[in-house]
C-alpha cells in the first residue's frame, strides 16, 4: 500500500485488515434481515454469531490461499510454522461452525477469544517486520498497521463476548 491516499482517493477499504471487518458487518446486516423475514426480529446475538462465523470462514481461507505470507507472520522461534498456519485455519473453520450450534456456541466463543489473543503477537511481529501476507513479501504497512489491527482485534473479542458468551 502506498499510503493513506492514492490518486486523491482513500484506499483504506482496500487494505487487507479492513476486509474481515467489512465481511463481519455485511454478514451481520444480511443475517438481521433474514432473521427478521423469518419472524425473529431482534435476534442480535444470533445474527452476530452468524456474522462472526462467516468472517471466520473468510479469514480461514487466507490460511490456505496465502500460506507463504502467513508463515512469514510467525516469529522465528516458533517451530512448524506451516503446520501452525494450517492448524489455525482449520481451528477457525471448526470454531465458526461451533458458533452456529446452541449447545456449543459458548465454548466456541471462549475458544475464539483465546485464539484471537494468541494470534495477536503474530500480527505484531508481522507489522514490525513489514510482512505483506497476501504477497508473501516484506513490503507491508509496518507499525502503522497496528493502529487499526489491535483495536480491531479487541473489537472482535468484544463482539464474540456479547454474541456468544454474555
Amino acid at each position: 500500500m502506498q499510503g493513506p491516499q492514492q490518486a486523491g482517493k482513500f484506499v483504506y477499504l482496500k487494505h487487507p485488515v479492513m476486509k474481515p471487518l467489512i465481511v463481519l458487518l455485511v454478514a451481520f446486516i444480511i443475517s438481521m434481515v433474514v432473521l427478521w423475514l423469518c419472524g425473529q426480529p431482534g435476534a442480535y446475538a444470533l445474527a452476530g454469531r452468524i456474522a462472526m462465523a462467516v468472517m471466520l470462514l473468510f479469514t480461514a481461507s487466507g490460511h490456505f490461499a496465502f500460506t507463504k505470507g502467513m508463515v512469514m507472520m510467525i516469529p522465528r522461534f516458533i517451530p512448524f510454522k506451516k503446520a501452525t498456519v494450517y492448524f489455525t485455519g482449520i481451528a477457525e473453520i471448526i470454531l465458526a461452525v461451533g458458533l452456529l450450534f446452541s449447545r456449543i456456541y459458548l465454548v466456541a466463543g471462549w475458544a475464539i477469544i483465546v485464539l484471537l489473543v494468541m494470534m495477536l503477537p503474530a500480527n505484531i511481529y508481522a507489522a514490525i517486520n513489514k510482512v505483506d501476507y497476501q504477497k508473501g513479501t516484506y513490503t507491508g504497512s509496518g507499525i502503522n498497521y497496528l493502529w487499526f489491527r489491535v483495536p480491531l482485534q479487541v473489537f472482535f473479542v468484544v463482539w464474540i463476548y456479547f454474541t456468544a458468551i454474555r
